[in-house]
């Protein structure tokens, strides 16, 4: 299992960078490798990604979910394993800090060699500056989800 962490700082307010990150379909827009996420329901969703050649099909569960503040989720099938959380955190008005920690299974091959030569890493980091670009340059969110999730619930 590898850790992979990463902070933006957008220029939106913090209620507009979480409105927009719980819209999950809208990924594939600034997620390099995201080919598909598909909403199920307010908890779970499918996912289709390709890293080095390799497609990827799995399913996440959000566990907890405190609107402007956080999201946690992990898999929960699949061929890959992981989870993590994105942190929302109010720096004024108009600025916001989101944090992405991200623990990712590396035990195939590709993942193996793509931890090893930084491209998670690399991967994960321009997937925040492409999110911030793209929250930015939308000038709101495209929608928003404002449940609360609470773990075990």
């Amino acid at each position: 299992m590898s850790t992979v962490k990463e902070t933006v700082e957008v220029e939106v307010p913090v209620r507009t960078a979480y409105n927009q990150w719980t819209q999950f379909e809208e990924f594939p827009n600034f997620m390099e490798g995201v080919e598909e996420v598909r909403q199920i329901d307010d908890r779970h969703n499918h996912w289709t990604t390709k890293m080095g050649g390799v497609k990827r099909e799995f399913d996440t569960e959000i566990v907890d979910q405190l609107p402007d503040e956080r999201i946690t989720w992990r898999t929960t099938g699949g061929d890959t394993h992981q989870k993590g959380m994105v942190r929302f955190q109010r720096l004024d008005d108009t600025h916001t800090r989101v944090e992405l920690v991200m623990d990712v299974d590396t035990s195939g091959p590709a993942e193996k060699a793509a931890d090893m030569t930084g491209m998670i890493d690399r991967r994960v980091k321009g997937d925040m500056r492409r999110f911030k670009e793209f929250v930015e340059h939308r000038g709101g969110e495209s929608g928003s989800w404002r449940g609360r999730i609470r773990p075990g619930g």
